[in-house]
């Protein structure tokens, strides 16, 4: 997501750093650059000049040339107009004081709106409310069947059956989520390939009759300045309260991100980042223009944390490390967690400068690759020789290679990285003890700050 122009972005500002003082001439250079970059990420030129003029106006400022970081004024400078133009603060969902709360999902075919409505579901589920789901495609092969697979998966209902027109499942679907006390309900309508005044009379029918209290668009970030320019119809022709853009873990250049905004004067809500039900994320703006300049999205990163790691089992991993008591059946539950957390490019792109880590994608496909070896290595051994790795001699070796489907180099690569792992723990316990006698030295307190 936005990673060339995040590169370039960060590569523009790397040669700021180099110079020292600024001049207006230097400003004027990064920002000819910082424009290209935009444009080649297929922002909106209208939307490109306005935001290089904003900057312009600030960043030429005595404040900032005269400033003893001007490189880091300039970054900041961009950084706060890069979160105005994503919308400035997200925006959240209000829930309606009488249930239920009426969700319409509306746009292109192909854009994701049935799997977007199965993953509002979801998160909905998550934050202890009860959702229902309207099938009200009826034009698209299959998709009423799609939505009730994935509502079955998730333990929804799902309304809407063949021979029923969309306005009467949305009111039926209204109906039963009333009756049954059943909040939100998601409606999943019907999309074209293209904008036609059959699809758009339909959509204006059911806004009008079910008087929906959140009204979102789903677009394909994938598509670029088709997305803006689809959501600007869309919002002329029906009327939205806010966007979804779908596919924000591709290759997309990010121009959707950064014009949608702008062209249609209505906010980002959410951002699918996969294909499962749970890669749904709201929308932070100032979160990603961070991740953009390569500061890092540490609070995403905690609250991916949050969502995969159990409190007590973390509690118990702390204990097992000061105890040395770490086995490789917790080493293999510390790589099953980190894998639940997503894509390794995207977890280390949360890191502040993360991006210097992330290497080649070759490689990271590797790593990720790895996960799933060690998992088959560690679930090969006896229940003794998870506990004891040093028990494992040559024989046991080719003997669990064989069994996991691996290499015996691959069981020497996980037996040395656990081996590091317990160096690396001791070392940390080492230092505990030493940081707790300073505890009792005066004035330890204010050497922590």
């Amino acid at each position: 997501m936005l990673d060339s122009l995040s590169t370039r972005l960060q590569s523009i500002f790397d040669r700021l750093g180099g110079r020292g003082r600024l001049s207006e001439d230097n400003i004027q250079e990064a920002l000819r650059e910082i424009r290209v970059a935009l444009l080649e990420a297929d922002v909106n030129f209208k939307v490109v000049r306005g935001f290089v003029d904003r900057v312009r106006e600030k960043a030429v400022g005595q404040d900032v040339l005269k400033s003893l970081t001007p490189a880091q004024q300039v970054v900041k400078v961009v950084h706060d107009e890069l979160v105005e133009l994503l919308g400035g603060s997200g925006h959240r969902l209000a829930m309606a004081s009488h249930p239920p709360t009426v969700i319409m999902l509306m746009g292109l075919q192909g854009s994701g709106k049935t799997t977007t409505a199965a993953k509002l579901a979801r998160m909905y589920g998550k934050q202890g409310q009860h959702p229902i789901l309207a099938a009200a495609d009826i034009y698209r092969p299959a998709a009423q069947e799609q939505l009730r697979t994935l509502g079955a998966q998730l333990s929804y209902p799902v309304v809407g059956e063949a021979g029923q027109t969309p306005l009467q499942i949305c009111r039926a679907a209204r109906d039963e989520a009333a009756a049954r006390g059943l909040t939100p309900l998601i409606l999943d309508t019907a999309g074209r390939l293209h904008i036609d005044e059959t699809m758009l009379d339909e959509l204006k029918a059911i806004k009008r009759d079910v008087a929906p209290h959140h009204v979102l668009l789903v677009v394909d970030a994938m598509t670029g300045q088709d997305a803006v320019t689809v959501a600007d119809k869309f919002n002329q022709a029906v009327g939205i309260d806010a966007v979804i853009l779908t596919k924000m873990d591709g290759d997309s250049r990010g121009g959707a991100a950064l014009s949608v905004r702008h062209v249609t004067g209505r906010p980002i809500a959410f951002v699918g980042m996969g294909e499962k039900t749970d890669a749904l994320e709201p929308f932070h703006p100032d979160r990603l223009a961070s991740r953009i300049l390569g500061m890092g999205d540490v609070l995403s990163l905690v609250e991916k944390a949050q969502q995969v790691v159990d409190q007590e089992q973390a509690q118990e991993m702390v204990r097992k490390l000061r105890e040395d008591t770490f086995t490789l059946d917790d080493f293999r539950q510390q790589l099953q967690q980190l894998k639940q957390m997503g894509p390794l490019d995207q977890v280390l792109g949360m890191l502040p400068f993360g991006k210097m880590l992330k290497g080649a994608p070759a490689e990271l496909q590797s790593e990720q690759a790895d996960f799933a070896r060690f998992d088959a290595i560690i679930t090969s051994m006896t229940p003794g020789e998870r506990h004891n790795p040093e028990v494992i001699n040559g024989s046991r070796r080719q003997r669990i290679a064989r069994g996991s489907g691996t290499s015996v180099q691959d069981v020497n690569r996980l037996l040395k990285q656990y081996a590091q792992l317990r160096k690396m723990m001791r070392q940390f316990k080492g230092m505990e003890g030493k940081l707790g006698k300073l505890k009792n030295l005066p004035g330890f307190p204010t050497l922590r700050g």
